[in-house]
């Protein structure tokens, strides 16, 4: 026997297992520095089915669209201003109960791309809050794009080539600081460069370096089984979530000591908890993106605070300490 307890827990086991309903927000593909978003979000909710109609129900009788299905754009318009501080509030539906894991999507392809050619997460948090600076807005630019050609699956002309082309006129450019220091490092890696991309040559991998969905589910199974208690996952259907890559996300997780039962696939529509993931990821990949281009609303991103995951891949410093309380999860 199993079914929806109030918390989000299921019967049924020797020990409850707290049941999840996820959705994300901003995917664009492998394209992380062209896309139509700079932010990622993968937001999560405890909540039962009874809990999630409710609160769905609750803000189709505030806007009053005439629309099928809500979506976040909907909460996000000024004149539903007061909806939106509703849903987010201590005092609304979901606080305690919900959470996002961020992603800003610049940095999350310098951290991929140093991470596979030098094994260095530090000298990718340097990288990336000197490069601006260091090499202006269009040499920034030029090396993010090149690295982001580099990883991407698919890819035209040789990303190969154009990546250390462009990290050794970026170097050579702006000698003795700390951005060229780790560029310097990154010209010994080339072998390692070409070995990736005949791996890609191969075949599609599994698991593509580029997609921020599949570590963003490991964090979030990380972030609600905390305690101990065993999670389960629901989540809106994604073409990204294959058997295999769902068994990908289960190994990985086991692996690293998270209580994660599984992973099942829903359609949003029909699983209130899920639509109010997707309202919550939305909304959040907005006021981060806001916060984070420096045009966002104080009042929300103080609402949002408490709903961040501290371990968000995020690595605008000033944008980072707006949104995310060191001290939560």
């Amino acid at each position: 026997m199993s079914g929806n307890l109030a918390d989000g827990e299921r019967a049924g086991a020797a020990r409850p297992c707290l049941e999840i309903a996820c959705d994300e927000s901003g995917s664009d593909g492998e394209n992380l520095t062209g896309g139509n978003t700079d932010v990622f979000a993968h937001a999560s909710v405890s909540l039962s089915v009874t809990a999630a109609a409710a609160a769905v129900r609750e803000t189709r009788d505030r806007i009053r669209s005439p629309a099928e299905e809500y979506k976040a754009n909907h909460l996000l318009r000024e004149k539903h201003r007061a909806v939106l501080e509703w849903l987010l509030a201590p005092d609304g539906p979901i606080h305690g109960r919900a959470r996002v894991h961020l992603m800003e999507k610049t940095y999350f392809v310098v951290d991929r791309a140093v991470s596979l050619l030098l094994d260095d997460p530090e000298g990718a948090v340097t990288l990336f809050r000197e490069g601006r600076r260091t090499f202006g807005e269009e040499g920034w630019r030029a090396f993010l794009d090149a690295a982001n050609r580099l990883l991407r699956v698919r890819h035209n002309g040789d990303p190969v080539e154009i990546f250390y082309g462009t990290a050794d006129s970026l170097a050579r450019a702006h000698p003795g600081t700390d951005a060229a220091r780790i560029l310097e490092r990154l010209a010994a890696t080339r072998p390692r460069a070409e070995s990736y991309r005949a791996g890609c040559a191969d075949g599609p991998p599994l698991i593509p370096v580029l997609n921020p969905l599949l570590p963003a589910i490991v964090r979030t199974a990380a972030l609600w089984s905390g305690d101990g208690r065993p999670v389960t996952l629901v989540h809106d259907r994604q073409n990204m979530l294959t058997p295999d890559r769902i068994a990908w996300i289960e190994q990985t997780a086991r692996r690293a000591g998270v209580g994660l039962a599984g992973v099942r696939l829903v359609v949003a529509r029909d699983d209130a908890r899920v639509q109010v993931a997707d309202f919550l990821a939305g909304i959040a990949r907005k006021i981060a993106s806001d916060e984070l281009n420096g045009r966002a609303d104080p009042a929300l991103t103080a609402l949002l605070r408490p709903y961040v995951d501290p371990a968000s891949v995020w690595g605008d410093a000033r944008s980072r300490a707006l949104l995310a309380d060191p001290v939560a999860g």
